[in-house]
C-alpha cells in the first residue's frame, strides 16, 4: 500500500463518520419536532423545546436548522416522507393496486399513534397555510404527491385490469379530500362517526367507479 494511501481513507472515513452522525442527530431533531409540534402547537414551540427532546444542544439544533420555519418544513416532510416510503409504493410483483389503495384509505386517517401525530402536524400547517405563503406552497407540494401516489395507483389498476377506466387525476382528488373530511373528524372524535364507518364509507366512493365490488378488507383493518 503507498505510503499516502492510508492517511487519504482515513480522513474520508472520518468524514464519512460525520456525516453518519450528522444525519442521525437530524433524524432525531426531526423527529423530536414532529412530537412536540403535534402536541403543543407550533406558534407555541421554542427551540430549545425541540432540542431538549431530541437530546441534542440548542446550538447542534441551530447547526441544522436557522429558524422555526425552517425547523416547520423539514419537520412535515420528514413526517410524509416516513408515511410515503412505506405504503404507497408497490411491495413486489405480488402486491395489487386494490392492496396499495387499502392501505392508502389506513394510512390517510388517524388510526395509530404515529398517524395522529401526522394529522396534528397537517392540522398546523391547514392553518398556517391560510396566512403564511410558504406555508401554502409547501401544503401545494405535498397535496401535489400524496395525490399522485393515488393516482399512480389508480393508473396500475386500470393498466393491470383491475380497475375500470376512469379519470384518474379527478378520481384521486375525490379519494384524498374523502380521507381528509373523515379524517378530521376522527381527530375530533365527532360521535357519529368511527374509524369502520369512514373507511367503509370511503371504500365504497372510491371503489364503485372502479368496478370494484368487494368490502373493506378485514384482514387489512389494522
Amino acid at each position: 500500500m503507498p505510503a499516502d494511501t492510508q492517511p487519504r481513507n482515513s480522513k474520508q472515513g472520518g468524514r464519512r463518520t460525520r456525516a453518519a452522525i450528522a444525519a442521525q442527530t437530524r433524524e432525531a431533531i426531526l423527529n423530536a419536532a414532529c412530537d412536540v409540534i403535534a402536541e403543543t402547537g407550533f406558534e407555541n414551540i421554542r427551540m430549545r423545546m425541540v432540542a431538549e427532546r431530541a437530546g441534542v444542544s440548542t446550538a447542534a439544533l441551530h447547526y441544522h436548522f436557522d429558524t422555526r420555519d425552517q425547523l416547520f418544513a423539514a419537520a412535515l416532510h420528514y413526517s410524509f416522507g416516513s408515511t410515503g416510503a412505506d405504503v404507497y409504493e408497490a411491495r413486489g410483483d405480488d402486491d395489487t393496486a386494490t392492496a396499495r389503495l387499502v392501505r392508502i384509505i389506513n394510512a390517510s386517517l388517524p388510526m395509530t399513534v404515529s398517524l395522529r401525530r401526522e394529522w396534528a402536524l397537517w392540522q398546523e400547517l391547514w392553518c398556517r397555510a391560510g396566512r403564511d405563503r410558504e406555508s401554502r406552497t409547501l401544503a401545494v407540494d405535498l397535496y401535489k404527491a400524496h395525490t399522485g401516489w393515488i393516482e399512480e395507483t389508480l393508473d396500475d389498476g386500470i393498466a393491470s385490469g383491475e380497475f375500470q377506466p376512469c379519470d384518474t387525476a379527478a378520481h384521486a382528488q375525490l379519494i384524498n379530500a374523502l380521507c381528509d373530511g373523515f379524517g378530521v373528524q376522527l381527530m375530533i372524535g365527532t360521535p357519529a362517526v368511527t374509524l369502520d364507518s369512514a373507511r367503509a364509507a370511503i371504500w365504497a366512493l372510491a371503489t364503485e367507479p372502479l368496478g370494484v365490488t368487494t368490502s373493506f378488507p378485514e384482514d387489512r383493518r389494522r
